[in-house]
């Protein structure tokens, strides 16, 4: 060991940005291991290192006692008195034993425990910078794709991208970048594992932050996300400035900042919609782009009967029931719709079955009929 040694261990630090006292741990605790296997010693051993010069001394311990029973690990008082007066009872004595080739031997022997501590150290910065990153965006370049996991290179590391945080239907390509969020850190054997995400809802909330800056500011706030990655997205947003429209701000001029966001999620298509206190008014939002003539809600259930005109019926269930299950997902309310014609045969049958007496009004008989039917299930 000498001064070109502390250099390259400062050079070490520098670049890796591992604390060259890590490195000095790893390398004292290596020189045991590379004392005790070239000596055969069962003594308690010690090794110093200069962190300056480099230099190296190996160090014998032994405790002193009042009688002596393992002359090996064990020193009398009157024996450690011998070396120094102020030695006592308890006191550990300190004996240099540094072999005269040990320099040579413990460089050779703890090479690989030294490189192998090193990468230890690197494994635990690159988890500690980001255990702290959970649910960021993260920009990465895809490296490999192997067993449909989609690895990607983030600099210091790689993350992978698992097929259930990919998006339906897209295609990855060695080379592309990619915006993805950082899901979870997990810490192996193998060093940190970084799993990320392109279907999480997170993904939309984080990109809505870099692309909206009234959302980076906190004048405009996301209330909830309902998403199926791929395909379409229903995000609930409120101002909490009065001047300040919510809509437009998300939208952007001639729908620059939306436009971005569609892009980057190769199409998904993205519903923004305006958060109410008001649970009717927020629930008709909830299934924009439909129109909604009537909300009828059951607090106590959480559930809601939506009346819709009779020719956006199909355009307010959506493909499949999408637009419906979004809005249930984004409200967290029980939600069924109903056309208008559906609404009035069902206040007819009512009428029809006798549930209702002569003087009700044709909007307390529907008021009624809907409270009798108790239509709490969403639509599948």
């Amino acid at each position: 060991m000498n001064g070109d040694f502390i250099e390259a261990l400062l050079q070490i630090e520098k670049e890796k940005g591992i604390s060259k006292d890590i490195i000095f741990d790893a390398l004292e605790s290596a020189l045991i291991s590379s004392y005790k296997k070239n000596f055969g010693s069962s003594q308690n051993v010690l090794v110093e290192m200069d962190k300056v010069t480099g230099e190296v001394n190996v160090y014998a311990t032994k405790e002193v006692v009042e009688e002596v029973e393992d002359d090996i690990l064990q020193m009398s008082l009157d024996e450690a008195k011998t070396l120094d007066e102020r030695y006592e009872l308890g006191d550990v004595v300190k004996i240099e034993i540094t072999p005269k080739d040990f320099g040579r031997i413990a460089a050779q022997t703890a090479k690989q425990v030294v490189i192998q501590r090193i990468k230890d150290a690197e494994r635990d910065v690159i988890y500690d910078e980001f255990i702290n990153r959970e649910n960021e965006i993260i920009t990465g370049q895809i490296q490999r794709i192997a067993k449909n996991n989609v690895y990607i290179d983030l600099g210091k590391t790689e993350g992978v991208l698992p097929p259930s945080e990919q998006i339906e239907g897209e295609v990855y390509n060695q080379g592309d970048r990619l915006k993805l969020i950082i899901l979870e850190v997990k810490k192996t054997t193998k060093g940190p594992q970084i799993i990320l995400s392109r279907s999480n809802t997170g993904l939309v909330k984080r990109l809505f932050e870099l692309e909206v800056p009234e959302i980076h500011d906190g004048l405009v706030e996301i209330y909830s996300i309902s998403r199926e990655a791929g395909s379409r997205t229903k995000i609930a947003v409120f101002s909490k400035d009065p001047l300040v429209d919510p809509l437009g701000a998300c939208v952007g001029f001639k729908g620059s900042r939306v436009k971005a966001i569609v892009d980057e999620l190769n199409g998904e298509k993205i519903d923004i919609v305006i958060w109410s206190k008001k649970i009717d008014e927020f629930i008709a939002n909830s299934l924009s782009p439909s129109k909604v003539l009537k909300v009828d809600v059951n607090e106590k259930e959480k559930s809601a009967v939506v009346v819709v005109p009779d020719y956006q019926l199909s355009l307010a269930i959506g493909k499949e029931g999408q637009n419906a299950r979004l809005a249930a997902k984004l409200t967290n309310w029980k939600i069924d719709i109903k056309s208008k014609i559906q609404y009035e045969e069902l206040f007819d049958k009512k009428v029809e079955e006798g549930k209702y007496e002569d003087g009700d009004s044709e909007e307390d008989g529907k008021e009624k009929s809907l409270e009798d039917e108790h239509i709490n299930e969403p639509l599948e």
